[in-house]
């Protein structure tokens, strides 16, 4: 049986993997342009970077199972991703997170990491949703 923080936090992180990952198929040419855009405009980066932080923190403090399944260690996982990338954002100087995302070959693999993503979103809901 899944907690009920457990089966929220899923259907949160995946609708919002499913929405985004849809927006991104639908999208391809607006949100690659504006995803490297925001990773070569450092102001906006570390922005967002705050908040995905404080995102993964909240996420982690409410929510750091290790047992119990697929869909708790999952959201566990993806609170201390968010948390850590986040954090290591912050962190790195500007040129080597330009060197870190063009490692990624965002541009070439885009749809892959959409798929992805839109995956994981279901498997999250779908998850969820079962007693």
């Amino acid at each position: 049986m899944m907690s009920a923080k457990t089966r929220y936090l899923a259907r949160l992180i995946g609708w919002f993997l499913i929405i985004v990952s849809l927006a991104m198929l639908v999208q391809k040419q607006g949100l690659a342009l504006a995803i490297t855009a925001l990773v070569h405009d450092r102001a906006a980066l570390l922005v967002a970077a705050m908040v995905g932080l404080a995102a993964g923190l909240a996420m982690v403090l409410a929510h750091n199972v290790w047992s119990g399944g697929v869909v708790p260690v999952a959201v566990t996982v993806i609170g201390w991703f968010l948390m850590l990338r986040n954090a290591f954002i912050l962190f790195l100087p500007a040129e080597s997170l330009v060197a870190v995302f063009d490692a990624f070959h965002i541009e070439r693999l885009y749809y892959l990491y959409a798929v992805i993503d839109l995956l994981i979103g279901f498997l999250l809901v779908g998850a969820s949703v079962r007693r």
